[in-house]
């Protein structure tokens, strides 16, 4: 849908993550968004070179911290050195949407903004665009926030849900001839425990939050204003300062008083019109070693990443190796197994349980180790 409609149409792509559920590979130097994991190019080129197709390079904006500021400038991704936001430091996704809707409020006062995680996966990316499109679409109304919807095949714990309420016809216009459906949103729910994820799928109401958000700028600000009145008034400061002498100092001292907070809990929740699109696209949050592996193994690579004369098997089967070049490993009789292995550090987990992996973080900065994180 890139033509002259889109001359409106930004991308926010949220790229602060430490992605420590990816460690050892993924560290604070290097976070997952940064990684190549399939040889593919790095997440973060991916998610720019998806959302190219609804939105003109010169809208598309990534917001991140000095450390992703330095590692874009030195990434073939191209994201236009003024368009990267720096954030002081992280408070979630409520001030990191706050602070990007600021600097697009000052480009355009009748933008349309689609928000984007930089660490997804998305392997059918005709019905994502397909399902972006329409998403703009019904955005340009200025009333509805707008969110997607991952059809649930499984009682996930590491995601989170949204519940649907009535669903909405959709026009056909707008499908793209996709099978996508459009929703009143009932609810947010946060990461779920196993029974209650069963419960999810069993209900058939509850959906996989993609955390890809769409909403025109008028419609977000007021629902700041409404949910969020302090934080409101933040945006209100940044966006006077932006461009001034005063935009860094301001922004600095904003983001050393607000409190840590995700959009879903400070705004979503509580806005009063939140419609949800779903469909299939083949979307991975790539959030474990696990949803790595899958993958992996999905698209035939799992035999390429365990083959070679650097590798030997005796009596094993369903492993996951990840090792620096040069390096041999050897596995006898063991199953079911995910081995990650960087220069100066190793990982050796069941497969089903590097979900966990975020806790080894815990255990080292404990230990005076944060020279490995």
């Amino acid at each position: 849908m890139k033509d002259g409609s889109t001359h409106h149409v930004f991308a926010l792509i949220m790229a602060g993550g430490a992605g420590r559920n990816l460690w050892p590979v993924s560290r604070k130097k290097i976070p997952k968004q940064f990684l190549d994991l399939f040889d593919e190019g790095t997440m973060i080129a991916q998610t720019v070179k998806r959302i190219r197709r609804s939105v003109r390079d010169e809208n598309i904006l990534v917001i991140t911290g000095e450390n992703g500021r330095k590692l874009l400038l030195d990434t073939p991704c191209g994201i236009l050195p003024e368009n990267i936001i720096v954030e002081p430091s992280s408070r979630n996704t409520a001030p990191c949407i706050a602070l990007g809707t600021a600097h697009i409020k000052k480009r355009d006062p009748d933008a349309i903004t689609v928000v984007l995680p930089s660490d997804h996966l998305v392997l059918d990316e005709d019905a994502f665009i397909s399902i972006v499109d329409a998403g703009i679409e019904m955005a340009r109304d200025k009333n509805a926030l707008v969110t997607i919807g991952i059809n649930a095949d499984r009682p996930e714990t590491v995601y989170g849900y949204v519940q649907a309420d009535e669903e909405l016809p959709l026009p056909a216009a707008l499908s793209g001839g996709y099978d996508f459906r459009l929703f009143k949103v009932k609810a947010f729910a946060e990461k779920p425990d196993y029974t209650t994820a069963v419960h999810f799928l069993e209900s058939r109401d509850f959906f996989w939050n993609s955390g890809v958000f769409i909403w025109h700028i008028d419609a977000i600000t007021l629902a700041f204003e409404r949910s969020m009145p302090d934080l409101h008034k933040d945006l209100l400061n940044i966006y006077h300062h932006l461009g001034t002498s005063e935009e860094k100092k301001v922004i600095e001292d904003v983001y050393s008083w607000i409190h840590p907070v995700s959009i879903d809990v400070g705004v979503m929740e509580k806005a009063e019109e939140v419609l949800m699109l779903t469909g299939e696209f083949g979307w991975t949050d790539l959030g474990s070693w696990d949803e790595v592996m899958k993958v992996a193994g999905s698209r035939a690579l799992l035999g390429e990443v365990n083959s070679g004369k650097s590798l030997v098997q005796i009596d094993c089967e369903n492993i996951y190796v990840r090792k620096p070049a040069g390096k041999i490993v050897c596995t006898i009789g063991v199953s079911d197994v995910i081995i990650i292995d960087t220069e100066d550090a190793l990982l050796v987990c069941n497969k089903g349980l590097s979900h966990r992996v975020e806790e080894v973080a815990d255990v080292l900065r404990r230990e005076g180790l944060q020279q490995y994180l």
